[in-house]
């Protein structure tokens, strides 16, 4: 991560300070920059490449911004039946209603679809959500699924080649039957890229419905026993030791 003395020395952009703030993702700041909603210092920003310094004013919206907080990341047990969003058209419940009212404003790492459950990583900062999406880092998300369906072996062995999907390519996927039991099945499932409902549209794509979905890793950050819909901060000393060595 950026050394926090080079930060104060030489500023930051503007777009990324309003992404570590917990204004909204990078790209959403600059969108707000273009729109002219975004002032610094009382005078208008007209370019993301603005540099803001120590002590400087950020006001969105006609508000004031925080100055963000140093990086914190949370484990977060999502239930099924919330989307991963902070507002919804179809006025659908979302995580970020659900979470505890102590907690600051936050992002999530990637996302969970509606019905699907398990660890969600949320953040204060923007650009450290983006830096962790990243699949250059490797990270694996890993799964447990319960699907109905005969579940071949081989056909689920083949996926470490990766595949193609209505002219999607999915890249190698580690897929494994755990158990059976009529035509019911639980799989475990290791992937790197983690697309849009990828599980959902590869188990389909092998004749398999995913009847529950269950996100039980991300990266080194585990599931573990933690309760659902309970949230618990990831201690800042493991989260220097896991970031991706070649983040900045």
């Amino acid at each position: 991560m950026t050394d926090p003395a080079d930060r104060r020395i030489r500023g930051e952009r503007i777009a990324k300070w309003m992404a570590r703030a917990g204004v909204a993702s990078r790209r959403d700041a600059e969108a707000l920059i273009a729109e002219g909603r975004v002032r610094l210092n009382n005078t208008a920003v007209a370019h993301p490449a603005t540099f803001v310094t120590e002590g400087d004013l950020v006001v969105v919206n006609s508000r004031l911004v925080e100055a963000p907080e140093r990086p914190r990341l949370w484990r977060y047990h999502k239930p099924p039946g919330l989307v991963t969003t902070h507002k919804d058209p179809q006025r659908r419940p979302t995580v970020f209603e659900k979470l505890p009212p102590a907690l600051p404003r936050v992002v999530s790492v990637g996302r969970l679809d509606l019905n699907s459950e398990g660890l969600l990583l949320l953040t204060n900062d923007g650009a450290l959500a983006r830096r962790l999406e990243l699949p250059q880092h490797g990270w694996l998300r890993r799964y447990r699924v319960r699907a109905f369906g005969r579940a071949e072996p081989a056909k689920l062995a083949a996926l470490a080649r990766g595949v193609e999907i209505d002219g999607i390519h999915y890249g190698p996927i580690d897929a494994v039957l755990d158990s059976r039991k009529g035509d019911n099945c639980w799989l475990s499932i290791a992937l790197r890229e983690g697309r849009n409902r990828e599980v959902r549209r590869v188990m389909a794509h092998l004749g398999l419905a995913v009847t529950r979905l269950i996100r039980v890793a991300y990266g080194p950050f585990q599931l573990g026993k933690l309760s659902r819909g309970a949230v618990e901060e990831i201690p800042a000393k493991v989260l220097r030791e896991q970031m991706p060595k070649n983040s900045a």
